[in-house]
């Protein structure tokens, strides 16, 4: 990739380095909850100088910048959170709130504010009538196809439909705070891939209906309405809503997503527009030079980079099993892609105790005592393999690279530092030497393959499984999709390891992970990977002929150590068990009143004076910021 570069001064490294560890030294994780910490002038100015050694000392920078924003941005009362809920979304904070701000606040909520993507999930349904939507997930939790139901009556768990380990699993999380819910369905997607792909033109028109409902009316009362109709009988069965009809559930064509995905994107998004390029998508969401993510957001939707995977991931090309609809239905799902039009909430996965997705503290080590390493282990999920198109499978693309035996020559790209300490482009790197020695990427099992997988037999074989636990004794660990998640992210987050991250998939918790502070982001087809990895491992040597044996790139150890650190002290903060009962609450809340046919009526219309003396009393720590930075 063409670009500017940047040149590399040894001294002023150090320097950035020397400060850095003296911020850590004053500002450690224990106080950085409770101070906030002025810039020091003149360190991080705007403009590219001398310390921009190289692109992703920007983007570590750029993101310290914005979760500093972040942290600034909390409430710390019931007043304050009041008032910016009324003032973000145009109408009253539904009924139960102020027992959820108090459930929040007792369980020690990081950030009472940042329920966002509950707010995004559930405003199309305010363009449809809540009894149809009580009959929709009524019939749809209780008819099957890839569907399972929780029904709530009287403040308790009264029914489970198709039970399966994922309905039940959360089913087991709803029980938790089930006193504080009025009635409902709650229809689940019990399929590993999402379901919902509505037309862009139609979720226009639903959010149409959406803004134009908002308002904050001075009489809105404070409960849910009682004994309204459409939920499920659970007493006999019951044939309202005709789901087969209705819901009109299809496999995509040839189980292609993006012929159907694209109708869901903007029509000026690379998706729908014909006239952008992939080169046109990748300004969008990398730098110039490296060609580093610079845009999570952007890296994983669809609309953007849609094009360039369609035949590059699982999902969108050989989907083991792919059921949709163009339908906005209730569903609950515990990921989708940008496209997808599901109510996320928290991945059973992560509630389960399972060993596999579990994080153990007792088997993790100091960063000092890890491995050099990159390290994952996986099956072949994500798709079917086939002779034709196997290799392009995401799990298998990684898998090929990651061991240098995919086909580029043993040539890759990296951005090296030249003999004049300028940071440039180089294809004169070879990976299999580097993947040999840092590099432990393999496959555990092989299975999904059509007619059979005799295809693998000449090219890659398997490795020994490694348990969750035993993975964390390697600096570096890569989460790929598999089906759709990946269960371990979580256990990622609390370990001290650093984690790379590449997906498609949307999950509960995003918009509270900064890529770059807390995790390093990885594009979907995985061309930067020897990049990010000699940056933080470093290779070759510095040399000060024209001429040098091998690309020279510095180790930044100090960096990694200090993004798994940051990762680790977050997951603490945003990602506990407490953080999902939280999120669930305020979920159900959220849709228990989309759901009442006196929504526009019914809300939480106080100041919040009434929880003055609770948040005196209570001891909370409320810092607006607070930390230290590049």
């Amino acid at each position: 990739m063409v670009g500017r570069v940047f040149v590399r001064k040894p001294r002023l490294f150090f320097v950035v380095v020397a400060v850095a560890c003296i911020g850590a030294f004053l500002y450690g994780t224990a106080y950085k909850s409770t101070i906030a910490i002025p810039p020091i002038p003149g360190l991080f100015a705007d403009s590219h100088d001398e310390y921009n050694t190289h692109p992703i000392f920007d983007l570590i920078r750029n993101a310290n910048k914005q979760w500093e924003e972040y942290e600034h941005d909390r409430s710390t009362t019931f007043r304050e959170t009041v008032s910016k809920y009324r003032k973000r979304y145009g109408r009253h904070p539904p009924p139960g709130f102020a027992d959820w701000y108090k459930f929040a606040r007792d369980r020690k909520v990081h950030h009472i504010d940042d329920f966002q993507q509950i707010m995004d999930d559930l405003r199309p349904f305010w363009g449809i009538e809540p009894w149809l939507i009580r009959q929709m997930a009524a019939s749809l939790s209780d008819h099957g196809n890839g569907m399972g139901g929780i029904h709530i009556r009287n403040k308790t768990v009264a029914k489970i439909s198709q039970p399966s380990w994922r309905v039940e699993a959360l089913a087991a999380v709803v029980s938790r705070i089930v006193e504080y819910l009025p009635d409902m369905d709650i229809a689940v997607n019990i399929h590993d891939q999402p379901r919902l792909v509505v037309p862009f033109e139609d979720i226009q028109q639903y959010l149409h209906v959406e803004q134009n409902s908002r308002h904050t009316n001075a009489t809105s009362t404070d409960h849910f309405t009682a004994d309204m109709d459409h939920l499920l009988n659970l007493t006999h069965a019951q044939g309202v809503w005709d789901e087969e009809k209705e819901a009109q559930w299809f496999w995509p064509e040839k189980h292609r997503l993006m012929g159907v995905a694209k109708a869901a994107c903007p029509p000026e998004s690379p998706a729908r527009d014909s006239n952008m390029t992939d080169e046109d998508a990748d300004r969008l969401y990398k730098t110039p030079v490296g060609g580093f993510v610079s845009n999570f957001n952007l890296s994983t939707d669809l609309c953007t980079v849609g094009p360039a995977l369609e035949n590059l991931h699982g999902l969108l090309f050989a989907p083991a099993s792919i059921i949709l609809s163009q339908k906005l239905l209730p569903v609950f799902g515990e990921c989708k892609v940008s496209v997808n039009n599901e109510i996320l909430f928290p991945a059973n996965m992560y509630t389960m105790k399972d060993p596999r997705y579990e994080y153990n503290p007792s088997s993790d080590v100091e960063w000092e005592r890890k491995a050099d390493t990159l390290l994952w282990r996986g099956a072949t999920s994500g798709g079917i393999s086939r002779e034709e198109d196997w290799r392009d499978l995401h799990r298998q693309r990684l898998v090929l690279l990651a061991n240098g035996t995919l086909d580029h020559n043993g040539q890759v790209s990296v951005l090296a530092e030249n003999a004049q300490h300028v940071y440039e482009p180089t294809r004169d790197f070879n990976s299999s030497n580097f993947a040999q020695n840092h590099f432990d990427v393999g496959f555990t099992e092989i299975w999904a393959c059509e007619p059979d997988c005799s295809m693998y037999d000449r090219v890659i074989g398997v490795k020994a499984p490694i348990p969750l636990s035993e993975q964390f004794k390697a600096k570096y660990l890569i989460d790929v999709d598999g089906h759709s998640f990946s269960g371990r992210w979580r256990a990622f987050h609390f370990s001290r390891s650093l984690g790379l991250k590449a997906t498609i998939f949307r999950e509960w918790h995003d918009s509270r992970l900064f890529p770059w502070r807390h995790f390093v982001p990885l594009d979907n087809r995985y061309d930067d990977l020897y990049s990010l990895m000699t940056y933080f491992i470093g290779t070759g040597h510095r040399s000060e002929e024209s001429s040098q044996p091998e690309p020279h790139v510095p180790g930044h150890d100090f960096e990694a150590k200090k993004i798994a650190s940051q990762s680790r002290d977050w997951a603490n903060q945003v990602l506990r068990d407490e953080d999902i009962d939280i999120y669930m609450l305020r979920l159900l809340l959220e849709y228990g009143r989309i759901i009442d046919d006196n929504r526009d009526s019914i809300g939480y219309s106080g100041n919040g004076s009434e929880l003055d003396k609770y948040d005196r009393e209570s001891f909370h720590t409320f810092s607006r910021g607070g930390g230290w930075g590049y």
